[in-house]
């Protein structure tokens, strides 16, 4: 068993998600592993990590404005409001999702199902730079 890490940066253009799968299979392909686990940790508090199905943007569309109806930037009491209206809202969708999501590898690929796919989810409206950090662990 080894350990191989990486870090990438993700540019956002504001609210969305934005699929990084890609960027876990570069990792793989690099760390030389065949068979193992993938963690992925996104180091910010108003974004967050998504399983989600990639083959249709629609279900990510109604996800994100399920989200923004049960978390909206109106909301009367939030008092930590000093970086912008979206800035609590962002941090209270980020509590409530994941920061950190595992993901099994076989014979060097991502075990993800059919229509899976890893996506950074943006939470504040304007662009911001994210770090992400894979650790592979395997053989």
């Amino acid at each position: 068993m080894g350990v191989f890490k990486k870090i990438s940066e993700v540019r956002t253009q504001g609210k969305g998600t934005y699929e990084v799968t890609n960027l876990i299979e570069e990792g793989l392909a690099e760390s030389g592993f065949s068979d193992g686990l993938v963690s992925v940790f996104v180091q910010h508090t108003s974004c967050s990590l998504v399983i989600m199905e990639n083959a249709d943007p629609s279900a990510r569309v109604d996800l994100e404005r399920f989200m923004e109806e049960l978390v909206p930037e109106d909301y009367p009491y939030f008092i930590h409001t000093h970086e912008g209206p979206d800035d609590m809202p962002s941090h209270v969708k980020m509590a409530l999702t994941r920061t950190s999501e595992q993901i099994p590898f076989a014979k060097g690929r991502l075990q993800l199902g059919t229509w899976q796919g890893l996506f950074l989810w943006e939470h504040r409206a304007a662009p911001h730079h994210r770090r992400l950090i894979f650790t592979f662990i395997g053989e």
